[in-house]
């Protein structure tokens, strides 16, 4: 009863290690050695939500015709969109550029998909922390309402995006066309992301449709979090869920295939 305790753990600690390799790997090939550095990896999504939060501040009468504050708005809906958006956009042709490194033993095809996952997960996270945190303490917006909903609505959008990354990452493998597909759907896919506009603004019918989609209904959990029952939410949980899980057993799946092509025998 030892022994595959001790090679279970033993097994964890070599995965760990080849994660945190790959991630150090990643961040200085991304951001380098030296200047910012991985302060970037959540600098760069805080400055373009930030820049984005202005520009509907000034020209979105969010606040009037809804009762909302929409600096808080902005800042609960881009940094949602940023969360998927890198995280799968990173996940794409990641394998080509990564080859030599397979032929390490302890590295994995799944490896290299899990380390970038991490890397954008953490940056999306760490920066939408960073942004409501400064924005609370200078007075622009108040204090979230259910800082537990928020976690539940984000973790939920994190699982999404980490299984759709998968599933488009080793697509990608098969055909370059999906990475170029990819780019052009990801903008066609904010308009029903439920980044931009709340599912208690819709018409009945398009409001169905938009809920489809799961980023729309995590959006729409992290909202209650923050705003309350000040705002009307739409969404499911349960179906959320099934949809994820569909999702990370075909990217699993994917990516398995994929492995046993690339990976030397």
């Amino acid at each position: 009863m030892i022994a595959p305790s001790y090679s279970l753990h033993r097994s964890l600690r070599i995965q760990l290690r080849v994660l945190h390799a790959l991630l150090m790997r990643e961040i200085i090939t991304r951001y380098g050695r030296h200047n910012l550095g991985f302060a970037w990896l959540f600098g760069e999504p805080m400055l373009f939500t930030l820049g984005v939060t202005i520009l509907w501040s000034l020209f979105h009468d969010i606040g009037g015709a809804h009762h909302m504050n929409a600096v808080a708005y902005t800042v609960t809906g881009y940094t949602t969109v940023l969360a998927w958006r890198n995280t799968i956009g990173r996940c794409t042709l990641a394998i080509q550029p990564n080859s030599a490194l397979l032929f390490h033993r302890n590295v994995r095809v799944i490896d290299l998909f899990l380390s970038r996952i991490l890397l954008e997960t953490s940056g999306a996270t760490l920066s939408m922390i960073a942004l409501m945190l400064v924005f609370m303490i200078v007075g622009l917006i108040p204090a979230p309402n259910n800082t537990l909903i928020m976690i539940g609505g984000w973790a939920l959008l994190l699982w999404y995006s980490a299984a759709a990354a998968l599933l488009v990452g080793a697509l990608t493998e098969y055909s370059e066309l999906v990475e170029r597909l990819w780019h052009p759907i990801s903008y066609f896919q904010l308009p029903v992301s439920g980044a931009l506009v709340m599912a208690s603004w819709l018409p009945p019918g398009v409001r169905k449709l938009v809920l489809l989609f799961p980023a729309a209904n995590c959006v729409e959990i992290f909202r209650l979090g923050y705003f309350g029952q000040s705002i009307t939410t739409y969404f499911s949980v349960t179906y959320t869920a099934i949809v994820c899980v569909v999702l990370t057993w075909l990217g699993l799946w994917v990516v398995r295939d994929v492995s046993s092509k690339v990976e030397p025998q």
